[in-house]
């Protein structure tokens, strides 16, 4: 039987975007798999898209031709005449619109994809995860919300002697962690904040259960790449670096640390979802540089 045939479950997972030849979610050249649905709800997050499982329009202004074709097919009066702007109490997310824009300003985000159908985008760049120490990486949103979908997505991928990883924040229950150990080969584990309070304000939720499932996996061995976003007022005073050092020194095995420096690149995607960007003051952090300087010295190995 066909590997790939042989994959395909009944269950099916909401992806909002598959991108080929990555190069920042783990070693090589990779397929990074975005998936839909997330329990958080972080201040900053670029893929505001991803954070509910379902679909949803977009409408990029600046791609608008001012054809009309949207307002002849709206059966809603959901779309304004003047610059088509979309009157989202209205909306049905029907699509009609979006199938009918020759310039693709309006643009329906989600779908819902079969392991078989991922897997066989997936497996069209194997020469070059091979020749490149890559593979495939699942994102989000995050993947756990979807255990069921992902469990299956990288058995399959592994069956396939890809390389996985999966990019998480860990906040799900211990159980959807440990039945997906054995078919990752690299977790990127996202450590936004240490203080509880802190990370409540920034990501909507407490983050007790995130530090438990990071002890227990590095307890078994798992490799592991944290990363924690620098946020110029959020979590980037010393204080904030002092816990997230003593935190990552406690853990049961060593871990590397990876500092991302907060950007705006998904900012547009706010408006283009008819959403506020909540953090329209912060600017990126001046000096990376000596974030890492401090962690160093600290004792944490950071990239």
């Amino acid at each position: 039987m066909n590997p790939i045939t042989a994959t395909a479950a009944t269950t099916h997972g909401w992806i909002f975007d598959i991108q080929r030849f990555c190069i920042h979610d783990g070693p090589g050249i990779r397929t990074t798999v975005f998936m839909k649905g997330c329990p958080l709800s972080c201040l900053w997050c670029h893929n505001p898209e991803s954070r509910r499982q379902q679909f949803e329009l977009a409408f990029y202004l600046s791609k608008c031709i001012h054809c009309g074709h949207c307002l002849q097919v709206c059966t809603k009066g959901a779309i304004r005449g003047d610059d088509a702007r979309i009157d989202r109490e209205r909306c049905t997310m029907c699509g009609r619109c979006a199938d009918q824009c020759p310039g693709e300003a309006l643009r329906m985000i989600g779908h819902k994809e079969s392991v078989a159908d991922v897997l066989a985008v997936v497996m069209r760049d194997q020469p070059f995860y091979e020749t490149s120490g890559g593979g495939v990486t699942l994102s989000g949103g995050e993947p756990l919300y979807q255990h069921e979908f992902t469990h299956q997505l990288l058995t399959a991928c592994k069956r396939q002697g890809l390389h996985t990883a999966i990019e998480t924040s860990g906040g799900a229950a211990w159980e959807r962690l440990d039945a997906i150990r054995s078919s990752v080969d690299l977790f990127l584990y996202d450590l936004k904040a240490i203080n509880p309070e802190k990370h409540r304000q920034q990501c909507g939720v407490d983050n007790a259960l995130i530090l438990a499932n990071a002890k227990r996996l590095s307890a078994t061995g798992a490799e592991i790449l944290f990363r924690t976003p620098i946020i110029p007022g959020f979590n980037d005073a010393e204080d904030d670096l002092r816990l997230l050092s003593e935190f990552l020194l406690q853990l049961p095995n060593p871990h590397r640390l990876e500092l991302m420096p907060y950007h705006r690149i998904g900012s547009g995607k706010y408006e283009a979802l008819g959403l506020t960007y909540p953090l329209p003051n912060v600017q990126a952090p001046a000096d990376m540089d000596g974030y890492k300087a401090v962690l160093t010295q600290n004792g944490i190995t950071c990239l």
